[in-house]
């Protein structure tokens, strides 16, 4: 057997069922597991070094996230993605960011906002270096303290859920000419918005930028004519 993913290294602070889950779910986004590739208990189980339950239990949960479908009497399978998931998602998630961006507007704290200007910063740096590992990390964690700021932890919940279902395709995103900058200048905006407590302002601008996001996905999608188009 070919060996693609490493062993786990146990972590004593989640249990390890999570730790499976993460780790499948990051193979998805890296496309070390393909969309249409069934997903067999005992083969990943030696691969990861663990017994065959964390595997059928992060298998169920990344069928709740989207990442993986069942298929009667043939098993699990990884998710294809198609152009009209990616639309839905993107109707949800719009909803939702909005939601999200007026809710901390009037619910952030002091702290959160430096936070939040400190990692416009180092984005910003990581764009000149162009580290752009450093730039997807920093992007995930400037986004969680937005969440965080609104102070529903059930929206932030379902938030990340969907965020993380477009996640593997975010390089098309990013080898748009100029989206990167376009990206740091709407996320700029959008913090002012939040620290002014502008709810109004923050709704709008986190509206737009989703708008902009979907829009560039799509089309680097639609370009790499690698995608089920139909339903």
């Amino acid at each position: 057997m070919t060996r693609r993913l490493q062993t786990i290294r146990l972590d004593a602070y989640k249990p390890l069922r999570e730790v499976v889950s993460e780790t499948l779910r990051q193979a998805i986004q890296d496309g070390i597991l393909k969309p249409g590739e069934r997903l067999m208990e005992i083969p990943l189980a030696e691969e990861l070094g663990v017994s065959r339950t964390p595997i059928r239990e992060a298998i169920r949960q990344l069928e709740l996230e989207g990442f993986v479908v069942m298929v009667p009497r043939r098993g699990a399978y990884v998710a294809n993605i198609t152009l009209k998931d990616i639309t839905q998602v993107f109707e949800i998630r719009s909803a939702l960011e909005e939601l999200a961006a007026g809710l901390a507007a009037e619910r952030i704290t002091e702290e959160e906002i430096e936070t939040l200007e400190r990692m416009l910063v180092e984005i910003g740096d990581y764009m000149e270096n162009k580290d752009m590992d450093s730039v997807v990390a920093a992007d995930v964690e400037f986004h969680e303290v937005l969440y965080k700021a609104s102070r529903n932890d059930r929206l932030a919940d379902i938030v990340h859920n969907l965020r993380e279902q477009t996640y593997r395709f975010r390089s098309f995103s990013m080898n748009q000419p100029g989206r990167l900058r376009k990206t740091w200048e709407e996320h700029r905006l959008l913090v002012e918005a939040i620290a002014s407590h502008n709810p109004t302002q923050a709704r709008k601008l986190a509206r737009t930028h989703m708008e902009h996001s979907e829009q560039t996905l799509l089309k680097g999608m639609e370009e790499a004519q690698n995608f089920d188009t139909h339903s």
